[in-house]
């Protein structure tokens, strides 16, 4: 009977320990490559809802066509760290950071012109920025799954950084 019952609870034990295997986090991802996707998700989130305002409120169409890209482009993106997230158990938030709500907030409170004028600016030195992230965590992160994402985007993000230093420019 003890034998019966040592060997139910083995393999029970084993079971168990194979399903939370299964379903535990990788065991490459730092600290620094989790922090990236919580950051690179709320920049998505900043980016579909400022898309959102410049196709409502903005007066040029090149503008509202940038917003458009932008929605697109980064709700697509942001499935991808949405996926590598859950598998390293990365519990992401809801919404953008608080600066980023004030930026956000700022822009929803211009339209026409003044809307152009501000955004356009903004982001160039938003996708500039988001370029380098990105490149410090396509060759420095531990996770290969979190690199290859960071690979991935930046094309996307070189295109948007493109688009919107033409609209600057007036072309």
């Amino acid at each position: 009977m003890l034998r019966s019952l040592i060997a139910t609870v083995t393999t029970v034990a084993a079971t168990l320990s194979g399903v939370t295997a299964a379903h535990a986090a990788p065991p490459d991802a730092s600290d620094k490559d989790k922090a990236f996707l919580v950051s690179a998700h709320q920049d998505n989130l900043t980016e579909i809802q400022g898309g959102q305002t410049a196709e409502k409120q903005a007066a040029s169409q090149a503008v509202k066509n940038a917003g458009s890209r932008f929605v697109k482009d980064h709700t697509a993106l942001d499935e991808q760290v949405r996926k590598v997230a859950t598998e390293y158990g990365v519990d992401l938030p809801s919404q953008p950071t608080e600066k980023q709500q004030a930026e956000l907030r700022k822009f929803a409170a211009k339209s026409g012109i003044a809307f152009d004028r501000a955004w356009i600016p903004a982001q160039v030195e938003d996708h500039r920025a988001t370029l380098a992230a990105l490149d410090k965590e396509a060759s420095t992160g531990s996770s290969e799954k979190v690199r290859q994402l960071a690979r991935d985007a930046i094309p996307v993000v070189k295109g948007h950084l493109n688009l919107v230093e033409s609209i600057q420019r007036g072309g």
